[in-house]
């Protein structure tokens, strides 16, 4: 039996699996969404910003073929079976299904999408269209691998989605493996193709930092004061004492009665119990929190805003950090995109789908640092024909970094003739220049 625990209007779930009426293992996505989306996606600032973050970045790439010449990834083209792929749905672009990719997979840690059978559109021509299966309602399943007598692991033969939520199997659809895209860019260690959400190692961070935002609130809505302790002397009663307490709170609780003076008689004792925001160093605390969230999003905390992020920034830091999000965050989320996409739209033999990052704002920095690459690359190739190689060969060494790969023609000099040979048959010339006979005056 799963453990459940329950914050922020939802509960969540750890578990492993379930078995199914197909007598095959299945496995379920574990916490529940719809408390993730509440308690996470839209009830903590640090990590929406986090999100939207990756979100805008995320979504701003295209997909496209890639030719694999020689097994070395070349350039990118495209036909009209990535129509679907620009056009998700109707009204729908390609950035809406990349950010529906990723919102599913950082909440639960899995994304769905399946492909409809075509159907003729108003134009005439035929077009899928791809359908977000809300990932709470999925069940990945298994069937096992049997080796030597014994179950040796397990293959994913298919996916069943159900209205009714992932338990109710009664009129689920049925999916083949390769009739949906499956995105899970962090793997789950305790399932085979199930994905994790980088949320559950931060949950606590989040809770605190919840925590921490519910303390500032109750701190100002008491007038910006700290916790206070009145003592009476001997003689004031239990019923004196709370008529007192109710006209203190009448006169001096809340934001608009902050800063009046305190009169106190009756021979009454006040004291402060506790710390303030700022003894209790509140904002230093809570940007150590929001910096692990960020951390576990893979955001650096000056890219979203944050305030620690903040109190280090500079141009050059900024230019590190969007490098690090760049290249330790986006590039490998697009590939694994890419890749899961690749499922439903399969490429030729020499090919596959990939991802056009090239008109990316975020990277326009590196744009310039690829150009100035590829200055030196071509620099480097006519160094290397001027002095003897093929063409070919130098393309195909630099671009590989192998220099074993140049082969030389055998021609030395500028002019690339064999040594102790005339350039350009400059002997043949000397001698017609001698036979010619002179003008006529």
């Amino acid at each position: 039996m799963a453990s459940q625990w329950a914050y922020g209007g939802g509960s969540y779930t750890y578990g492993t699996g379930v078995s199914t009426t197909l007598n095959n293992t299945a496995e379920k996505v574990t916490g529940d969404f719809r408390g993730l989306v509440a308690g996470a996606y839209a009830g903590n600032g640090v990590i929406f910003a986090c999100m939207l973050t990756r979100l805008m970045v995320l979504s701003s790439i295209r997909f496209a073929y890639q030719r694999l010449r020689n097994g070395v990834p070349s350039d990118l083209w495209g036909d009209a079976s990535l129509r679907p792929l620009e056009i998700p749905w109707q009204g729908g672009t390609t950035q809406d299904l990349l950010m529906r990719m990723e919102i599913d997979g950082s909440l639960a840690g899995n994304s769905y999408t399946a492909a409809t059978t075509p159907f003729a559109r108003l134009g005439g021509d035929n077009q899928r269209e791809l359908v977000r299966l809300m990932p709470d309602r999925v069940t990945i399943v298994l069937q096992a691998l049997r080796l030597n007598g014994g179950v040796a692991g397990y293959r994913r033969i298919g996916y069943l989605y159900s209205e009714n939520g992932s338990d109710d199997f009664r009129d689920a659809a049925v999916f083949p493996a390769d009739e949906v895209a499956h995105y899970a860019p962090i793997p789950d260690p305790l399932a085979t193709y199930r994905g994790m959400s980088w949320l559950t190692p931060v949950i606590r961070e989040m809770v605190q930092d919840n925590l921490m935002g519910a303390h500032q609130e109750a701190f100002f809505e008491n007038g910006a004061t700290p916790n206070m302790v009145i003592k009476h002397p001997p003689e004031v009663g239990p019923e004196e004492a709370r008529e007192f307490a109710e006209l203190l709170d009448l006169q001096h609780k809340g934001v608009g009665n902050a800063y009046k003076t305190l009169h106190l008689g009756n021979g009454a004792d006040l004291s402060v119990v506790g710390v303030d925001l700022r003894q209790l160093e509140f904002a230093v605390t809570r940007g150590h929190g929001e910096t692990r969230l960020a951390a576990a999003a893979g955001v650096p905390p000056v890219i979203v805003g944050l305030s620690e992020g903040l109190q280090a920034a500079t141009y050059s830091n900024y230019g590190q950090a969007r490098r690090r999000f760049a290249d330790g965050t986006c590039h490998p989320l697009w590939q694994n995109m890419a890749g899961s996409m690749g499922t439903l739209f399969p490429a030729a033999t020499d090919s596959r789908l990939w991802y056009d990052a090239r008109g990316v704002p975020f990277l326009r920095e590196d744009e310039k640092d690829a150009a100035v690459i590829m200055k030196d690359k071509a620099a480097t190739v006519q160094i290397l024909v001027t002095t003897g190689y093929t063409p070919e060969s130098a393309v195909l060494a630099v671009d590989s970094g192998d220099m074993r790969l140049l082969v030389h023609t055998g021609l030395v000099s500028v002019q690339l003739q064999p040594p102790g040979a005339d350039p350009a048959g400059a002997s043949s010339r000397a001698e017609t220049s001698k036979e010619s006979p002179a003008p006529e005056e």
